[in-house]
């Protein structure tokens, strides 16, 4: 059996997937990794569907199956729908895809104050604007600037798959677990469009309504970790991309500015990214290039 079929087959395997039953988008009709991962998708959406429709509520207890014998030191808790979903893709990407992590700490202080500005444009009325915004605009700008790291890999064909569009996913924790849902075409998105789409984006999900065209076609992520209180973290690819970012929460540190301390608002960003595909050049230039825009937004305009 060829490596790529063998691999195909153990990520159906691991993600609960019937290769029989899959209509292939491969070379002579073979199946992919990315046909296995839009099948669990919208099994998992299927799952969550008829749990809903039978009463079965997210946050009851009872209804996640949970068994706690009376006086045990323990409790056993059934995993399944979306944690289960999430734990099979992450297994998968972890040792499928060579992970490498980078850090960078990031004065933000002109980019908070952009954002407390951004607030108070009559083109923001009514969204949410948040640094979470400019992040993601940095982003999209560096992806234009380094298209590369907006690929997957096509373990197929043996070849690496630049993607012209940014469907940028972004990470939310909902009742049910983890979700991705994502904003097609964000890259093509202005601002004030963008703070739109990922409000709603991000309401959705939370809400349990996120569909699977909303959760399909990801390019590139970003977790936003900061929301938690912390710091940083080396995430797990999304099976079929090359990077995800985390956004670590933003406070107040010393800063050497102009050969003087002073206190500043600091945050720190992690990239990882699959080194099959994006080097240490790369990823690093990337990086760079969402820190520089952070630390100055003017940079946004000027390399948009």
């Amino acid at each position: 059996m060829d490596q790529w079929a063998h691999e195909v087959r153990r990520l159906a395997r691991d993600l609960g997937v019937t290769l029989d039953e899959l209509a292939g988008s491969g070379p002579e009709g073979s199946v992919t990794r990315e046909d296995v991962e839009r099948a669990a998708s919208e099994a998992r959406i299927r799952s969550e569907a008829t749990e809903q429709v039978s009463g079965d509520q997210p946050h009851a207890i009872a209804d996640l199956g949970h068994r706690q014998a009376a006086g045990s030191a323990e409790e056993r808790i059934p995993v399944r729908g979306v944690r289960k979903h999430t734990a099979a893709a992450m297994v998968a990407s972890a040792f499928t895809a060579p992970h490498v992590t980078e850090f960078l700490q990031v004065d933000v202080t002109e980019t908070m104050a952009a954002v407390r500005r951004a607030r108070e444009l009559a083109e923001f009325a009514g969204v949410k604007v948040s640094p979470l915004l400019f992040v993601a605009k940095a982003l999209l700008v560096a992806v234009r600037r380094h298209p590369m790291i907006n690929s997957s890999w096509d373990e197929a064909a043996q070849e690496i798959v630049v993607k012209r569009r940014v469907n940028l996913g972004i990470a939310v924790a909902a009742e049910r677990g983890l979700l991705v849902p994502n904003v097609k075409g964000a890259d093509a998105l202005a601002l004030a469009d963008l703070a739109r789409a990922l409000d709603a984006m991000a309401s959705t999900a939370r809400a349990g309504k996120a569909t699977p065209e909303d959760l399909a076609g990801g390019t590139i992520t970003i977790t936003n970790v900061g929301v938690f209180g912390v710091d940083a973290g080396t995430p797990i690819l999304l099976p079929g991309e090359a990077a995800i970012l985390a956004f670590g929460q933003v406070r107040d540190l010393p800063w050497v500015v102009d050969g003087a301390l002073a206190v500043r608002k600091v945050t720190t960003l992690s990239l990882s990214f699959d080194h099959r595909i994006v080097d240490g050049e790369l990823g690093s230039a990337v990086l760079r290039d969402v820190g520089s825009m952070l630390e100055d937004p003017v940079r946004m305009l000027a390399w948009s």
